[in-house]
């Protein structure tokens, strides 16, 4: 039953990516498209989005007990990143990659796949749930992930000089949507009902956005073109493997050990999103440090393609944990 539930909501994903894919296929969306969307969903909707969602879903009680489950990602993505750092040294992977293995192996795309993925299999009740790993991935990604492709540029020399550290992306606008809703509601801060109403309809606009994004994104990329070298696998058995199960680990050992009771819909999602596809921003981020974008662009689409199969295995597992 749950299986099949799982296989209907990602077939319903798969439609709408189906959407967005055929239509920039048939020259409906000119070039510039993708680009007014995704700016679209991630500096106006989505903020919007998530600030209807705090004071929709949380209270003052529940914001405390969620966040000492924070502690769970935070562990689980420092493990993925030790483990991420041994697998670059093993296998030897070349300058211009180990940035970009290391990222693709930790860090997940939770804007544009794992959003509406949690929605559709979890509905917004959800939403607060997948904030505490949106919270970690996003700090995990614009405070340590960028420095590492950026570290890893070959082209790199000690009189290059180092870069400013840039606070708007580590304070993104979802991000700051999440803190000021926090205020909202730690205050007591009422809102108008014309502004609520005007950010639940923009906020609503999320989840089809994001999914025919991804459409046009595979679309750009090239199916065809999809390679599965040595790196390409590893990285993808990191992402799809090895992330969620240190996390599960994480989670069932924590649990045991302080006799905590996690809701079943806090461990769901947070395992569903530490399994989702790579940063769709991958291949940009190893452009600008001169690393190999090619190989960047070939693992975040086949991550994308294939999570398709994994989503439904994995909501079958989590039911046993």
């Amino acid at each position: 039953m749950v299986f099949l539930q799982s296989i209907q909501s990602v077939l319903s994903i798969i439609l709408m990516i189906a959407l967005g894919y055929f239509l920039k296929q048939f020259k409906w969306f000119d070039e510039n498209f993708g680009k007014s969307i995704s700016s679209l969903i991630t500096k106006v909707a989505l903020p919007a989005s998530i600030f209807v969602s705090v004071l929709k879903y949380l209270t003052r009680d529940s914001l405390l007990q969620l966040s000492g489950s924070l502690i769970y990602p935070v562990v689980a993505v420092t493990i993925s990143y030790l483990i991420a750092y041994g697998l670059v040294k093993l296998l030897k992977i070349r300058p211009g990659r180990r940035g970009i293995f290391m990222n693709a192996v930790v860090n997940a795309n939770t804007i544009f796949i794992g959003l509406p993925l949690n929605i559709a299999l979890f509905g917004e009740k959800s939403l607060p749930y997948f904030l505490i790993y949106y919270i970690t991935n996003t700090v995990s990604t614009w405070a340590f992930g960028v420095f590492l492709i950026s570290n890893d540029d070959p082209t790199k020399t000690k009189a290059s000089g180092k870069k400013k550290f840039n606070w708007k992306k580590i304070l993104p606008p979802p991000l700051l949507g999440f803190i000021v809703g926090l205020v909202f509601l730690i205050l007591s801060i009422p809102v108008p009902s014309f502004i609520s109403a005007t950010l639940t309809y923009v906020g609503s606009i999320v989840t089809p956005l994001s999914l025919i994004y991804i459409g046009i994104v595979l679309y750009n990329a090239g199916l065809s073109s999809i390679r599965f070298d040595r790196d390409t696998i590893m990285a993808l058995l990191g992402r799809f493997v090895i992330s969620p199960i240190v996390l599960i680990v994480i989670i069932v050992f924590g649990t045991h050990l302080t006799g905590a009771h996690l809701p079943t819909m806090l461990t769901q999602t947070q395992i569903v999103q530490s399994a989702t596809p790579m940063l769709a921003v991958l291949p940009i981020l190893a452009n600008e440090a001169h690393g190999d974008v090619k190989y960047a662009t070939n693992i975040v689409t086949a991550s994308t393609v294939l999570f398709v199969i994994v989503v439904p295995v994995l909501m079958q597992l989590i039911q046993f944990i």
